[in-house]
């Protein structure tokens, strides 16, 4: 028995050591395995992790960090109604991008795919657990839902940007009024044209197809349906506009909106005469300390995965804000002979605007010198042009969001280039299957870069026009004097920010 015994452990360890010198036996399919088609992609845990945290973040930047930065810089007669101005648009765009913002940014559009996407998903139709949505990786995705919310934090934030712009003056009716139709209208369709795509695998499945076609008749076939899957995509993603994380559908967008509105409405009684300094700068730090920490999701989350690209964008957020705040705090020292907290604090916001655009696209080294010039150019903006053309941007919305973001804008097609440090532009058609760098053109890149802005520009300042001009038509826009001095916590909402 004991015999047996040892002859069987022999034979078997004799046959594992076999399988284990020839992987060929052990592993090869056999013919029919081999013709089944590879599983769909299933999101891996570590990227549906950091990307469910990186939607808290970023939510984390419009409630509590934009409340407070915004709120401390208003007086005390308006402290409470800037916070539930941020905190109604938050809540109401969360629901808008469910009903239907969703579907109208990230689905096919029909004929006007360029502009704006359908209703195909509308009230999240067809959306389940088990759905998922591309990232910027063959084979890699993250559960639908995920997506969802995280696109909704940006959509929730960005009119949230607006009513820096015209604090103090805006009825409460009509703000809300203008934000269900700017969403709609100049929002989501930005969204569209610059994030919609059909994803790398889509591309890379579409390339491989015509890389292995043989006759001219499938080469023919093939070559059509990369066309098809090339044409699937919003207008300034197809011309080849770079944006990683919404310089132009973020801060371009609202920025132009809230200058076109501070004008619209006109200047705040006292404005260029009493004095209309912040209620709590101690509130408005601690704003913009969470803001830069809501920022990391915001841009790292952009990358929609969490690899070396995810590690870039995040470092370069620590840097270029720190760079810009720097910058910002010794130009105004130079200038004004002394270094003050919320000139630092809005050189840090100035930097996070503008490395937005370029944060999965610059280098480290990039991404400081772009801070550095952001932090005093924004200050240029906000304080000597400002003041020359007299405009009353309440919050300096437009000097530093719309001009943050247009620096940062033109400036990543400049520093993605691999010669200046940065990863340079994929292209997902040459080797089907790997993220590989593809050819790369400065003066074209920032042609297709202005086009982008200029796009923004037009769409949401025009836009945004008519809009502010129709809810002014119907409703108005503006409280009445005895209101507007009074101060809005009392007259729109019927409560206090402060009770001594």
């Amino acid at each position: 028995m004991k015999l047996r015994n040892v002859l069987a452990l022999g034979l078997g360890g004799a046959v594992l050591a076999l399988l284990l010198a020839e992987p060929s036996l052990a592993q090869s399919p056999t013919p029919e395995a081999a013709a089944v088609p590879a599983a769909a992609p299933v999101p891996a845990k570590g990227d549906t992790a950091w990307m469910l945290t990186a939607s808290a973040l970023v939510l984390l930047m419009t409630v509590p960090g934009l409340a407070l930065f915004y709120g401390g810089l208003v007086r005390t007669k308006n402290m409470l109604s800037v916070l539930t101005q941020v905190f109604a648009i938050a809540c109401i765009v969360c629901l808008i991008w469910v009903f239907y913002g969703y579907s109208l940014a990230f689905t096919n559009g029909g004929g006007l795919n360029d502009f704006v996407g359908g209703f195909s998903k509308a009230f999240l139709k067809g959306v389940d657990p088990n759905s998922t949505a591309a990232t910027f990786s063959n084979g890699v995705v993250i559960p639908e839902y995920v997506y969802i919310c995280f696109q909704m934090t940006f959509a929730m934030i960005t009119p949230a940007l607006i009513v820096g712009a015209f604090a103090e003056r805006m009825k409460f009716s009509a703000l809300i009024v203008f934000t269900i139709l700017w969403v709609t209208l100049i929002y989501f369709p930005m969204a569209h044209m610059v994030w919609y795509w059909g994803g790398p695998d889509v591309v890379g499945n579409a390339a491989k197809a015509l890389a292995a076609a043989t006759d001219d008749a499938a080469k023919k076939a093939a070559q059509d349906a990369l066309d098809a899957v090339n044409a699937d995509a919003g207008l300034l993603f197809k011309m080849g506009a770079l944006d990683f994380a919404g310089g132009t559908v973020v801060h371009i967008n609202a920025g132009i909106a809230g200058f076109v509105g501070c004008l619209m409405m006109g200047k705040r009684i006292g404005y260029g005469r009493d004095l209309l300094a912040p209620h709590s700068l101690t509130m408005t730090a601690i704003g913009a300390s969470l803001l830069w920490v809501g920022w990391f999701g915001f841009n790292a989350g952009s990358n929609l995965e969490a690899n070396g690209t995810t590690a870039l964008a995040m470092i370069n957020t620590f840097v270029a804000t720190a760079a810009a705040a720097v910058s910002w705090l010794f130009v105004e020292w130079a200038l004004k002979g002394k270094p003050s907290l919320l000139g630092m604090l809005s050189g840090a916001v100035a930097g996070l605007v503008a490395v937005t655009p370029a944060s999965g696209f610059a280098g480290p080294m990039g991404s400081i010198v772009l801070g550095l010039v952001a932090g005093a150019v924004c200050f240029i903006m906000c304080s000597t042009v400002k003041n020359a053309l007299g405009y009353d941007d309440s919050l300096d919305v437009f000097g530093v969001h719309c001009i943050g973001g247009i620096l940062g804008a033109l400036a990543t097609g400049i520093l993605v280039s691999p010669a200046l440090g940065g990863v340079g532009i994929p292209d997902y058609t040459t080797k089907p299957g790997e993220l590989v760098v593809g050819a790369y053109d400065m003066t074209a890149q920032l042609i297709v870069q202005a086009k982008a802005v200029g796009v923004t520009l037009l769409l949401s300042g025009i836009g945004s026009a008519i809009l502010f001009k129709l809810v002014d038509l119907t409703i108005g826009l503006r409280v009445t004097q005895e209101e507007e001095r009074e101060g809005l916590d009392i007259a729109d909402h019927g409560e206090r920010a402060y009770n001594y």
